[in-house]
C-alpha cells in the first residue's frame, strides 16, 4: 500500500476505537494541552514538524503523529491520541499525494473545520508524469520545502496576526539554512551527472535527482517495495544484477520499509563493494530538517566519491 495509507481504509467507528491498535508512545509528541497563547499544529510526520517549530519558534506548540525513526510509515495506524490532537488543531501540516490519508480521514471525524491545511504536494505544484504516478516524498526536494515553509508561515499568522512578522522572520532564516544545500546540490551535479545508483523505493527520487543521478533500478522492483508487494524473481535476478555486475555506484537504500527482498539487494551491494547511502521518511532522533538532509549529501558524496 501507498506510505500511510492503510489508515485511512480504517471507517470511523474503528478510528475512535484507535483503528486497530496503538501507536508506540514515541510515536506522537505534544500531544498535550496547549499552553495559554500558543498555537496548536499538528503534523502527519516529524519532518514538516520540526520545520512548523523552526517557523513558529517560541509561539507554538507542535504535535508530530509520527516521530519514531523506528516506525514504519507505510503500515501507521493512527489512534485516538492522534485524533485528539487534530480536533485542537489551528493548522494542520500533511504531505498529501495519498501519503498520509489518514489526516484527513481523521480532521473530518473529528468535526475540526477551522483548522488551516497546509497540503506539502499541492503546495509543491507536483505533479504526475505522463502516463505515470506522483513521487509523493516531497520533503527531499529542497525548493519544494522552502515552499513549504513560506506557506507555513502564511497558516500561522492567519492564527496570530500580530506575530505575522516574526513568522516570516523565521521562515526566512529557515530558508537560508536550506540555500547552502541547494549550492552543495548543484555542485555535486556538476561532478556527479550521469553517476549510475540505485534504489530500493522512489522516496529519495527528488534529491538524486538534482544531483544528476540515473536510477537504475527496475520501476517494477521499486514500486513492488513501495506498495508492500513481492518483487517477481526475474525482476529481483535483474536488480541484483546490478551489483554483480558493478552497474551502479550505490545503492540508496530506505531503512525504514527492509524486507526480505531489500535486505537481498543490500547484500549485494555490500559483497559487491558497492557502498550503502541509508536514508528514511522521518527525522532520525536528535536531528532536525537541516541537520538531516546535510547527512543525507555528505553520505551520498562520500559514496559517490570513494
Amino acid at each position: 500500500m501507498h506510505p500511510l495509507r492503510s489508515a485511512a481504509l480504517c471507517t470511523l467507528t474503528l478510528l475512535l476505537a484507535g483503528c486497530g491498535g496503538t501507536a508506540s508512545p514515541a510515536a506522537t509528541s505534544g500531544t498535550s494541552a496547549a499552553a495559554p497563547g500558543l498555537i496548536t499544529v499538528v503534523a502527519s510526520t516529524n519532518v514538516y514538524g520540526d520545520i512548523a517549530q523552526q517557523v513558529g519558534g517560541d509561539r507554538v506548540e507542535v504535535t508530530s503523529i509520527i516521530s519514531d525513526p523506528g516506525q514504519d510509515p507505510h503500515s501507521y495506524e493512527a489512534n485516538t491520541q492522534n485524533q485528539l490532537a487534530l480536533s485542537k488543531a489551528k493548522l494542520v501540516i500533511e504531505n498529501g499525494g495519498g501519503y498520509d490519508d489518514f489526516v484527513d480521514t481523521m480532521l473530518k471525524a473529528s468535526g475540526n473545520t477551522a483548522a488551516e491545511i497546509v497540503n506539502a504536494v499541492t503546495v509543491s505544484g507536483k505533479t504526475a508524469p505522463a502516463g505515470g504516478e506522483l513521487n509523493e516524498h516531497i520533503w527531499y526536494d529542497l525548493p519544494s520545502v522552502a515552499k513549504i515553509a513560506d506557506q507555513i508561515s502564511a497558516g500561522l499568522a492567519k492564527a496570530d496576526p500580530a506575530s505575522a512578522a516574526a513568522f516570516t522572520a523565521n521562515a526566512d532564516a529557515f530558508k537560508a539554512k536550506l540555500k547552502p544545500l541547494e549550492d552543495r546540490t548543484a555542485q555535486l551535479a556538476t561532478e556527479a551527472t550521469g553517476t549510475a545508483v540505485a534504489i530500493t523505493e522512489p522516496v529519495p527520487l527528488y534529491l538524486l535527482d538534482a544531483v544528476g543521478l540515473k536510477n537504475l533500478t527496475p520501476e517494477e522492483f521499486s514500486e513492488a517495495i513501495e506498495e508492500g508487494d513481492d518483487v517477481s524473481p526475474q525482476v529481483l535476478a535483474e536488480t541484483i544484477a546490478l551489483f554483480t555486475g558493478k552497474k551502479v555506484e550505490a545503492l540508496v537504500y530506505n531503512e525504514q520499509t527492509s524486507g526480505p527482498q531489500t535486505e537481498q539487494l543490500k547484500k549485494a551491494a555490500t559483497d559487491n563493494g558497492i557502498t550503502v547511502v541509508p536514508v528514511t521518511e522521518t527525522l532520525p532522533e536528535g536531528k532536525d530538517y537541516v541537520a538531516w538532509m546535510t547527512g543525507t549529501l555528505d553520505a551520498l558524496q562520500a559514496a559517490l566519491t570513494t
